[in-house]
């Protein structure tokens, strides 16, 4: 309870890219494990830290079965092109509904297996959550979101982010899901 109590005194910050398996794990799990709703903050994951273009797909299927999540399915565009997403989720964030959209998301790149290079795919994710396909292709186009997006990787970097997910708490950062464990106060 002591720990919860810390957390929401500060509120956690949640780092992720749409195009990482292991941002959705750490996405799906997240509320409930901090027992607060952290910032949850779009990022560029190609300039945070060099990805993988090929992710353990058996140990995420696995890691997704066992925290009850729909089965992964892959996107066949792989790894995916997400700068659009990612704008889209920017966006998002600045009218209030980064955690609804992300989600949304998340499952239709992970548990559809949807491309979310595909402006559809961003705009059905945009239509689960609400937001209207006009004004999510006017946010993604907006000028201000690009600086949005630059502006919250420099900050991810400069807090000393080197992978993703990530989730920083004061000026701790915890990364991947042992990272979240380790913020949730869960024995190691």
């Amino acid at each position: 309870m002591g720990h919860r109590v810390a957390l929401a005194a500060v509120q956690p910050v949640f780092y992720y890219d749409l195009g990482s398996p292991y941002c959705y794990l750490v996405a799906e799990q997240v509320m409930s494990a901090l027992g607060v709703v952290p910032e949850w903050e779009p990022v560029l994951g190609p300039q945070i830290a060099a990805t993988d273009s090929e992710p353990d797909r058996a140990l995420i299927e696995r890691r997704a079965l066992e925290l009850g999540l729909q089965p992964v399915r892959w996107p066949r565009q792989w790894p995916p092109q997400t700068r659009s997403a990612m704008l889209a989720a920017t966006y998002a964030k600045h009218i209030g509904r980064a955690v609804a959209f992300s989600l949304a998301c998340f499952r239709q790149a992970f548990a559809g297996g949807r491309d979310l290079g595909d402006e559809q795919t961003v705009l059905i994710a945009a239509a689960a959550c609400e937001l209207h396909p006009a004004a999510v292709l006017k946010g993604i186009a907006l000028r201000s979101t690009g600086q949005a997006l630059e502006g919250a990787t420099a900050r991810a970097l400069g807090a000393g982010v080197a992978s993703l997910p990530a989730i920083q708490i004061g000026e701790r950062i915890l990364e991947g899901e042992e990272g979240l464990r380790l913020a949730a106060g869960a024995p190691r």
